[in-house]
């Protein structure tokens, strides 16, 4: 299948399908017109002798240094070599292929006055899976994600390393035998490759595809946990939420009565108890509050990865043409969503660990032996996994501090305020990887404590997620290193994100 980009209406569900459906992408004629357009400017800028910010001028501080005519090109690759200074970690492949598809898509709106020979090379790179390795540390978020996207560039002229076909090597010598050029930097071009939000964006991206996938992940396991303790499904009755006036708390309400419908386990109100705990019966409206987030999130990200967002920018107004510097490359709009996303996702696996405990707790588990132990005493059974979830649920508390109320002045105070939006998404997906996990954990623990209840007393359908999931965690009979159960859980969860829905 192909992903047709047009710089206009690239959304996170084709992003999704591209990667799970291992997609090409294709540019809409009109795309390829305006970028002809845009580059006509550019070479009339040059041929005119005009002063414009980083196509005749040095960049940063150096905005007032005219550049000689024959040197304009050398500066667009002293530019990338000078700011691809990333350290840490490298992105992980699938961000690192999204930060080439939306660096592709902006120029696509023809602002950025780059050739086709540039286009033509990140499609090349995409389709043929060539991604760069790009460090993940290292960007301020303004102007632009630049080292990030610094070490993208790299790799598209022959001087940065590229993953390909699982190993890692110099971008040159992948494309001499796939028998392809190396791109020479045309005016303009490295500064437009890197004054963008791409990065943040596209971890950003990869985040909230994980996020809501997990978010559903989360109703069933909760639904399993729910019956394993008898809850009361009288507090999912949709006129409650009707009048709380928000959808998503509708909705999460409506999906957990769909999952426990048939269930012979879970009981109402009076039967057991007159009211469950907060963490059964407030599931709707934490876990919609977490929805509500991620629509937010969604929303941003798709309007930034639909967006010109670097300096300067092209506009061709008939027969006046404006080449404006402004900042469109500041990333405080998306690291705002970015650490919102960090704080509803941190709390799904906040309500988890009070499942957990729940389950696990002998004073609060409605009978079930204490830690699920096959063997009280002799036995530790699930202690310690509830010991994991809490250690993760505090470390997600740290790593759910803003990053966006930072800020750090650079290039000697011309740059004196920036959005440290790529640090959010980073953060945001340790955080993600923290959830997974708190949820892996729930999962292993209320498999467990259902089996004890009675399996075949589940509504239908968790009844089917229990045989799904007992294919790949097994019955704790005995005491054993249960990292690996986490571990074989958590990817699995992780795997289902990408799936068609």
């Amino acid at each position: 299948m192909t992903l047709l980009l047009t710089g206009e209406n690239l959304t996170i569900d084709a992003i999704r399908k591209f990667l799970n459906d291992k997609d090409v992408v294709a540019i809409s004629d009109e795309a390829i017109s305006r970028v002809k357009s845009s580059r006509k400017t550019v070479e009339k800028i040059i041929e005119n002798k005009e002063t414009i910010y980083g196509i005749t001028t040095g960049f940063g501080l150096f905005c007032d240094v005219l550049i000689d005519q024959d040197k304009c090109n050398d500066l667009q690759v002293h530019l990338i070599r000078s700011h691809a200074c990333g350290v840490g970690q490298p992105f992980h492949s699938n961000v690192s292929l999204v930060m080439m598809i939306l660096r592709l898509n902006t120029m696509l709106k023809g602002h950025s006055g780059v050739t086709e020979a540039l286009v033509d090379q990140l499609v090349f790179f995409i389709n043929e899976r060539i991604i760069p390795v790009i460090p993940g540390q290292g960007s301020l978020g303004a102007s632009g994600d630049l080292a990030p996207l610094s070490h993208l560039a790299l790799a598209l002229i022959g001087e940065g390393d590229v993953e390909y076909q699982g190993k890692v090597e110099n971008s040159k010598d992948v494309l001499d035998r796939l028998g392809r050029s190396h791109l020479v930097l045309q005016e303009k071009e490295g500064l437009a490759l890197i004054n963008g939000t791409q990065a943040m964006t596209a971890q950003g991206v990869i985040n909230y595809i994980e996020a809501i996938d997990i978010a559903y992940q989360a109703e069933w396991i909760a639904s399993l946990t729910h019956q394993s303790l008898n809850g009361i499904t009288d507090a999912y009755n949709e006129n409650i939420h009707i009048v709380r006036n928000n959808d998503a708390q509708v909705g999460v309400a409506k999906r957990m009565l769909d999952w426990l419908e048939g269930s012979q386990l879970t009981t109402r109100q009076g039967e057991v108890r007159v009211q469950d705990a907060y963490s059964l019966r407030c599931i709707p409206q934490i876990h919609g509050a977490s929805f509500q987030v991620f629509e937010y999130v969604k929303e941003k990200l798709e309007a930034e990865m639909n967006a010109a967002n670097d300096n300067p920018l092209i506009f061709d107004q008939g027969e006046e043409t404006l080449v404006i510097s402004g900042g469109n490359f500041h990333g405080q709009p998306v690291a705002f969503a970015l650490d919102f996303l960090k704080i509803g996702l941190s709390e799904l696996a906040n309500v988890s660990e009070r499942r957990i405990e729940r389950l696990v707790n002998p004073q609060l588990n409605g009978g079930l032996p204490a830690f699920l132990s096959p063997e009280p005493g002799l036995q530790s059974g699930a202690m310690i996994m509830q010991y994991a979830a809490a250690s993760l649920v505090s470390e997600n508390k740290t790593l759910a501090h803003p990053a966006s109320v930072d800020s750090i002045p650079s290039s000697a105070n011309q740059e004196d305020h920036v959005s440290m939006g790529t640090i959010a998404s980073r953060h945001g997906y340790q955080i993600l990887e923290n959830v997974r996990n708190v949820i892996a954990i729930e999962c292993i623990i209320a498999l467990q404590a259902a089996e004890i209840k009675g399996a075949e007393k589940l509504s239908e359908k968790t009844k089917a997620k229990y045989d799904e999931y007992r294919q790949i965690v097994p019955s704790i009979v005995e005491d054993r290193p249960f990292h690996k159960d986490i571990k074989t859980v958590s990817d699995y969860l992780r795997q289902q994100a990408y799936t068609e829905k």
